[in-house]
C-alpha cells in the first residue's frame, strides 16, 4: 500500500542544511498496523506529513498503491487526502461552536456530498466510535478522550484505506489513551484497516504488529511485534476485581 525509497527532506536554516529526512526506505502493507517510533527530532512527524501528502520530499520516491505521487497533479493529491487517507493529530483540531455531528460531517460538505448522506456517515462514524448518544455534544461538553474519538470519526467518515495517527494518545491520561488505542485496534480487527501511528511512546508502539524505529532521518532498525498488546482501558480495575475474588476466597 505505502512504498517510500531513499527519501530525504533538507531544510535551511539560517545557512545551515538540515536534513530531517535522510535516505529513509520502507513498506507498510495493506491492513497492516504499524507503528514508526523515534525521539524528538528524528525526522517522523515530517515523514508523517509527507506520507499524508502534505508536504513534498527533496528527494525520493513516494508510492501509494503502486502510483508514485510526485507525478500526481494538485485534483489527485487533493483526493488522495480527502479519500484515501484519514489523519488524527495529538491536538483534537474540531471547530468548537459545531456539535459533534457538524464537526465529522465537515469533510463531506468540502466533498460536496448531499446533506442527508452527510448525517447519515457522519452519525454512522460517530456511533463506530461509541458517541451514538454525543451527537449534538459540543467539544466543551466533551472529555479529551471523546473529543479524540470525534476526530478519529471524522478521519473515518470518507472510508480512507489508510489511517496516519500523529501521538494519538499524546493528550490523554493513560486510561483514556488506552481507551483510544482500543478503537485503533477494533478497526484494524475488524475492517482491515491500515494504521501507522507516529509516536514517542513505546508502549503505544507495542501495540501494533511492527515497529520502525527512526532516529537522525534514517531508518535504524524494524522489529516485528510477536504479540502486540491488547489494550485493555479497563485492566486497572479488572486486577482490582480479581484482587478481591482471591480475598474472598
Amino acid at each position: 500500500m505505502i512504498e517510500v525509497k531513499d527519501l530525504t527532506k533538507i531544510y535551511t536554516l539560517g545557512g545551515d542544511e538540515v536534513r530531517a529526512l535522510d535516505g529513509v526506505s520502507l513498506k507498510i502493507n495493506d491492513g497492516e498496523m504499524v507503528s514508526i517510533m523515534g525521539p524528538s527530532g528524528s525526522g517522523k512527524s515530517t515523514l508523517m506529513a509527507i506520507l499524508g501528502c502534505l508536504d513534498i520530499p527533496t528527494s525520493g520516491q513516494y508510492f501509494i498503491d503502486g502510483q508514485e505521487v510526485e507525478k500526481m497533479n494538485e485534483d489527485e493529491l487533493a483526493f488522495i487526502r480527502a479519500h484515501k487517507i484519514g489523519f488524527v493529530f495529538q491536538q483534537f483540531n474540531l471547530l468548537p461552536r459545531t456539535d459533534a455531528l457538524e464537526n465529522v460531517m465537515l469533510p463531506l460538505v468540502y466533498d460536496g456530498t448531499n446533506p442527508k448522506e452527510r448525517m447519515e456517515r457522519a452519525k454512522a462514524a460517530l456511533e463506530l466510535v461509541g458517541l451514538g448518544e454525543r451527537l449534538h455534544h459540543h467539544p466543551n461538553q466533551l472529555s479529551g478522550g471523546q473529543q479524540q474519538r470525534v476526530a478519529i470519526a471524522r478521519a473515518l467518515v470518507n472510508e480512507p484505506s489508510i489511517l496516519l495517527a500523529d501521538e494519538p494518545t499524546g493528550n490523554l491520561d493513560s486510561k483514556t489513551g488506552a481507551e483510544i488505542i482500543a478503537i485503533f485496534q477494533k478497526l484494524h480487527r475488524e475492517r482491515h484497516q491500515t494504521v501507522v501511528y507516529v509516536t514517542h511512546d513505546p508502549f503505544t508502539a507495542r501495540h501494533t504488529e511492527r515497529i520502525i524505529h527512526l532516529a537522525d532521518g534514517q531508518v535504524k532498525s524494524e522489529e516485528i511485534v510477536a504479540e502486540p498488546l491488547i489494550a485493555n482501558p479497563f485492566r486497572q480495575k479488572d486486577e482490582a476485581d480479581a484482587k478481591k475474588m482471591e480475598v474472598s476466597k
